[in-house]
């Protein structure tokens, strides 16, 4: 596998750039990263809802249970469209989700945290339940505000992910140069 990654190290380093670059674009245009994600999901939802109907349509010859992916299907094709339609509003939506979920893992972790002996990891517990609750609340006050910084970190993590996939396509290429004299 190495020498197959040696010889192809341009490809690691292309998607390295790669990287790099969306995370670029998503710090210096969240709002426009975060639309693009959206209508990708739409996309998505959409082929996979053709997908499950063409399921159905093959279940159904098959004389096997064949509604559940018609509903799927159409509920696929349908959160796609809307998506489309509306992609400031599937943000938003997206977004609240994140935040209804932060605040009830927060009460939950604060719950557990009261239920456990002081020398069990109750701070920390407690501490994870206020910083989930705090989060939530903040997306819930600001919710678009929580999409770009959502994005920032999408932004980082592909950055990141870029530099360390650049750095391993030019190891790559000196494995690849250092292993072709020793073979002739």
């Amino acid at each position: 596998m190495e020498s197959i990654l040696a010889k192809n190290w341009w490809a690691v380093a292309i998607r390295g750039v790669l990287g790099i670059l969306f995370g670029l674009i998503a710090f210096w245009h969240p709002l426009v990263t975060i639309l693009s994600l959206v209508i990708v999901f739409a996309a998505y939802a959409i082929c996979d809802g053709i997908f499950a109907i063409v399921a159905a349509v093959r279940a159904a010859r098959a004389n096997e249970r064949w509604w559940p992916f018609v509903l799927e299907g159409l509920v696929s094709i349908a959160a796609g469209v809307l998506a489309f339609i509306w992609p400031h509003i599937t943000v938003l939506v997206f977004v609240i989700m994140i935040a209804v979920w932060a605040i009830i893992t927060g009460v939950l972790m604060l719950s557990a945290a009261f239920r456990l002996g002081p020398d069990r990891g109750r701070w920390w517990f407690a501490l994870g339940g206020v910083a989930s609750l705090a989060w939530g609340v903040l997306l819930f006050i600001a919710p678009f505000m929580g999409a770009v910084v959502l994005t920032w970190w999408i932004g980082a993590y592909a950055f990141v992910f870029g530099i360390a996939l650049l750095i391993a396509a030019f190891r790559l290429r000196s494995l690849r140069s250092s292993a072709t004299p020793a073979t002739a």
